[in-house]
């Protein structure tokens, strides 16, 4: 698969994760659908990150691409424990939210981390790919996309 392609697809297969995630009565074949494509995660940012690393692009790019695949084992992490109940009879006093409850909230909140940076990620390894950043254009003016030869 082409580098863009992966880069594309990460950002669609972490939107199916969010849908699956967010289904009312959440089955078991749609928790073993986000475990199998939270496995996948890992395995796409990692090949990102590895293909992007032997590229000349800029140096942020691949920091982003390196952070994003590390925030994806972290919620797998949390994702594990939560699936597996941890912490779930834990209060914390100080917030009155459970441990369960506060990895669950991190789960999320990474997850919603690695959607955006995939995305970023994506439209720059796009605009590098393309020269596009050589080109600037006037302030006000947007202009049309450009026709294929």
């Amino acid at each position: 698969m082409k580098l863009w392609m992966s880069l594309y697809a990460m950002v669609w297969i972490a939107l199916i994760e969010f849908l699956l995630a967010m289904t009312p009565g959440g089955s078991a074949i749609f928790i073993y659908l986000h475990m199998i494509l939270g496995a996948a995660i890992i395995g796409i940012t990692f090949y990102n990150f590895s293909a992007l690393r032997s590229t000349r692009i800029a140096g942020r790019v691949k920091r982003v691409a390196q952070a994003s695949y590390n925030i994806s084992i972290i919620v797998a992490i949390f994702g594990a424990l939560v699936f597996f109940d941890v912490g779930k009879t834990l209060i914390i006093p100080l917030i009155n939210v459970s441990i369960y409850g506060l990895m669950l909230f991190f789960h999320v909140f990474n997850s919603f981390a690695i959607i955006t940076q995939a995305a970023a990620i994506a439209i720059a390894y796009d605009m590098w790919e393309e020269r596009e950043f050589n080109e600037e254009t006037e302030p006000g003016v947007v202009p049309p996309m450009p026709m294929e030869r």
